[in-house]
C-alpha cells in the first residue's frame, strides 16, 4: 500500500454467514466482477448510527431477499476483522475514502425455503447467482484479499454451524 492511502480509515461493515438446516453456507456470485469467479457471503456497510444487527438484517434483505422472520441470529465474531484493499483498488472503491473494511460477522440460521431467496429483491442487485456450499469451501471462493477474513469467520463459527 502506498503512503497516500496508509492514513485512511477502515469502512465499518457487517457480514452475514447464512447457514441452512444442512449446515451449508449461502454464497452469491458478484455481478460486478466478471473477470474473477468471485463468490462471497452477504456483507455491506453500516450506516452512521445503525445498530449492527439491524445493518446485518438490512444487508441480508437487500442482497438475498431473505426477511428477518426467516433467520435466527446465532452468534457474532468476537472481534472486528480487518482487510486492506489491494493496490489496484485502493482509491477507487467507496469514493477513495477507505483503505479497506473493518467487519463484524454474524452467523444466522436460515429457516426458509430456497424459493424465499430473491437476488432481485433490491433495485441494485449485487449477485447474479447463488448456491449453498460446505463451510470449508467458502474461503476458496472469495477474492484473494478477503481469504484471511473468510478463514477466520469459518473457524470462529465452525462449532455452531
Amino acid at each position: 500500500m502506498t503512503d497516500e492511502f496508509a492514513g485512511l480509515p477502515y469502512r465499518p461493515c457487517v457480514g452475514v454467514m447464512l447457514v441452512n438446516s444442512a449446515g451449508r453456507v449461502f454464497v452469491g456470485k458478484r455481478i460486478d466482477n466478471k473477470e474473477m469467479d468471485a463468490w462471497q457471503m452477504p456483507q455491506g456497510g453500516i450506516d452512521d448510527g445503525e445498530d449492527l444487527h439491524a445493518a446485518a438484517l438490512r444487508e441480508l434483505q437487500e442482497e438475498t431477499g431473505v426477511s428477518s422472520h426467516l433467520v435466527q441470529i446465532i452468534a457474532e465474531t468476537r472481534d472486528e476483522l480487518l482487510y486492506d484493499l489491494p493496490d489496484f483498488l485502493m482509491g477507487k472503491m467507496w469514493g477513495g475514502k477507505f483503505r479497506g473494511q473493518r467487519q463484524k460477522w454474524l452467523l444466522m440460521r436460515f429457516s426458509g425455503e430456497d424459493t424465499d431467496i430473491d437476488l432481485n429483491a433490491h433495485e441494485h442487485a449485487e449477485f447474479e447467482a447463488w448456491r449453498w456450499v460446505e463451510p470449508e469451501q467458502v474461503p476458496e471462493l472469495i477474492v484473494p484479499f478477503k481469504k484471511r477474513v473468510y478463514r477466520q469467520v469459518v473457524e470462529e463459527f465452525r462449532e455452531l454451524i
